[in-house]
């Protein structure tokens, strides 16, 4: 049992940054020691607050010591990718060899770093390096003829409708 005598204002404090404080996890430590002031048992505490009891104890241990500014640290970093370290040379590739699909990337990445990562991952590690999936225009077979360009641009004429104008689009990922 870890004993913590709290003073009024403490209370106060704890008993309003439990609701107001603008992360949620803090809001949840300032309810664990918020409850522990009022009494409540710590198995109470556990099941109320739906924690364990060694974070029970980290949570109270943290106040003992540092106060309210001590619930206030979080110190979460998480954890950085593997990929974060080749971005720079991945990037410079990516660029003069836009992948046209994530499963081009995902080979693409395995093969100049012999890192393997899912489609998922992949995607997500070039929208973190400044690529957009983007759709792009193609141009059909034959269309480069002489003949067929005449064709199209005289079908044009009759049709006039703005929207065949446009080539089809194809999609694949380029750089914003």
């Amino acid at each position: 049992m870890i004993n913590i005598p709290f003073s009024e204002d403490e209370i106060q404090i704890l008993r309003r940054e439990r609701y107001h404080y603008p992360h949620p996890r803090i809001q949840a430590k300032m309810e664990v020691v918020y409850l522990k002031s009022m009494g409540v048992s710590h198995g109470e505490i556990c099941r109320l607050c739906d924690i364990s009891r060694p974070t029970l104890a980290l949570y109270l241990k943290s106040y003992k010591s540092n106060g309210i500014e001590g619930l206030k640290q979080w110190g979460y970093t998480g954890r950085s990718s593997e990929l974060t370290t080749h971005s720079e040379n991945l990037e410079e590739h990516f660029k003069k060899h836009p992948p046209a699909t994530s499963s081009q990337a995902v080979e693409e990445i395995e093969r100049l770093t012999g890192i393997k990562r899912s489609p998922t991952q992949v995607r997500e590690f070039l929208w973190r390096i400044g690529m957009r999936f983007r759709k792009v225009g193609f141009v059909p077979k034959g269309v480069e003829t002489e003949n067929k360009q005449k064709e199209q641009e005289e079908y044009l004429k009759k049709r006039s409708n703005r929207h065949l104008k446009k080539p089809k689009k194809k999609s694949e990922w380029s750089f914003s």
